[in-house]
């Protein structure tokens, strides 16, 4: 019974996160946001069919987004935030985390600001190189001056 409920809650996180993953389908959940509206709103700020809108408004109600109402023959759809919740909950998991490391960091930051520069140390002296197999070695006498 307990691993169905996981499962479930599981599905249904992946289908808020999927619905989440298209920029038109997070625009239409911000306009449900400020109140219910038609598919024929919805659709509009888009310039889709309400065919193209439908299929949208399906994978939000796939997640539990949102809920439609008929009303006639105008669907009128609502937003429901529930989910949003549990989603923001399972992320903020992460959250934790990236606060975490990002804490080691800020504190590392003002650990070397406090210090004083370390003086770069001068590097060690280049060893000659040696000539490349098949190349003369270069001669040791000394370069005749040209006179005046």
């Amino acid at each position: 019974m307990l691993n169905d409920m996981v499962e479930y809650e599981e599905h249904r996180l992946d289908a808020v996160f999927h619905a989440l993953g298209d920029l038109t389908r997070r625009r239409m959940l911000r306009q449900l946001a400020q109140g219910e509206r038609t598919v024929s709103q919805l659709a509009e700020p888009f310039q889709m069919s309400l065919a193209a809108a439908s299929k949208h408004i399906k994978a939000l109600e796939g997640a539990g987004l949102i809920r439609r109402e008929i009303q006639g023959r105008v669907h009128v759809c609502h937003l429901n935030a529930g989910p949003l919740s549990e989603a923001d909950e399972w992320l903020r998991g992460y959250e934790r985390f990236w606060n975490q490391g990002l804490d080691r960091l800020e504190a590392l930051l003002r650990h070397e600001s406090a210090s004083p520069p370390a003086r770069a140390a001068a590097p060690p002296p280049r060893k000659p190189r040696a000539p490349a197999r098949g190349t003369p070695a270069p001669s040791p006498t000394k370069r005749k001056r040209s006179s005046p």
